[in-house]
């Protein structure tokens, strides 16, 4: 395992481009930004999609007609199911734009804008689900528990065959692993329709239904907390949670000819696209190169971070940044 990551983490495409400016010290090692963990899965979301479309409307008929909304709140989970998988794929689309003079980066953020939406989405219609339980508590409808049971039943082998699919690339995308969390909310939530439509058909005990409508509504909520939490994150350019930043700057200080590291930036550009940007300051401007270099070698090697902007200076240059920010 790399210094500095957790196991498992995976690193910027493999594909790189450098080159080096010593006029001041400044160096730069960009890595691919085409072609994101998302696009390496495209073929899997589509069938995903289909899968989840198809049943969605299904779910949607079984519960107008059974009355369930047990029923009617997996088909909401599915439906931004639909949504994230979709959003995925249009990400995966805006990706393999080329960059512009407007924006360098090209479109690849829009996985992160993506997988933002799906999850404000999901949030809303969790608290629309949670009203209606409110409401078939105070007024308890009628529910027909044999075909609900046998919906929910098609509903658990989509789910499962979905998860199967999603499964390999939910570790390198965050889109992906937004989807994934859901199909798997959803799966949990067919056993939770599966068992009240068996009170339902046992018991004749309706409330057993907006219970487990409201049961599937709360389930995902905290996974879709964390994946908005993980989106703003990397929108306000915070530091990569698998990287210890402590351990990354005493790496730099550690590099023959640095006396000090300042302005030390690290942010996630979309998933598997890290970047690093800081001033190393040497005692002497001979041993630019061979700190620039060591810089860029520990970053990639101990670190998975391609795409880095280094400027090296002296203490002169370093005194004169201070005046001028003053």
């Amino acid at each position: 395992m790399a210094p500095g990551r957790c196991a498992g983490t995976s690193t910027s495409p493999a594909a790189r481009q450098s080159r080096q400016h010593l006029s001041m010290g400044a160096g730069h090692a960009h890595g691919a930004a085409s072609g994101t963990a998302a696009a390496r899965h495209r073929s899997r979301l589509v069938t995903a999609l289909i899968l989840t479309t198809t049943f969605m409307a299904v779910e949607v008929v079984g519960g107008i007609w059974t009355g369930s909304l047990a029923l009617l709140a997996d088909a909401a989970h599915m439906l931004t199911d639909a949504g994230g998988l979709a959003l995925a794929l249009i990400a995966i689309r805006f990706s393999e734009r080329p960059a512009t003079p407007q924006r360098t980066y090209g479109y690849v953020r829009m996985e992160v804008l993506a997988a933002l939406t799906n999850a404000v989405v999901l949030l809303l219609v969790t608290i629309y689900i949670l009203y209606e339980a409110y409401q078939r508590f105070l007024d308890p409808p009628p529910v027909i528990g044999g075909p609900m049971l046998a919906v929910a039943a098609v509903g658990l082998a989509v789910n499962l065959a979905s998860l199967r699919l999603l499964a390999g690339g939910a570790s390198e995308s965050l889109n992906v692993k937004g989807a994934y969390f859901e199909v798997l909310g959803d799966m949990l939530g067919s056993f939770g329709v599966i068992a009240a439509a068996g009170f339902v058909v046992l018991t004749g005990w309706t409330l057993a239904d907006p219970i487990i409508g409201a049961g599937i509504g709360l389930f995902i909520v905290p996974r879709t907390w964390m994946l908005l939490r993980q989106a703003v994150h990397i929108l306000m350019e915070g530091a990569p949670p698998e990287i210890d930043m402590a351990l990354l700057e005493r790496r730099l200080r550690e590099i023959a000819g640095v006396i000090a590291v300042h302005d030390l930036h690290v942010w996630t550009i979309t998933s598997g696209i890290d970047a690093m940007s800081c001033h190393l300051v040497v005692a002497d401007m001979a041993q630019a190169r061979a700190a620039l270099v060591g810089a860029r070698a520990a970053m990639q090697m101990e670190f998975g971070i391609d795409h880095t902007t280094i400027q090296v200076e002296d203490t002169a240059l370093r005194e004169a940044e201070r005046e001028t920010r003053l």
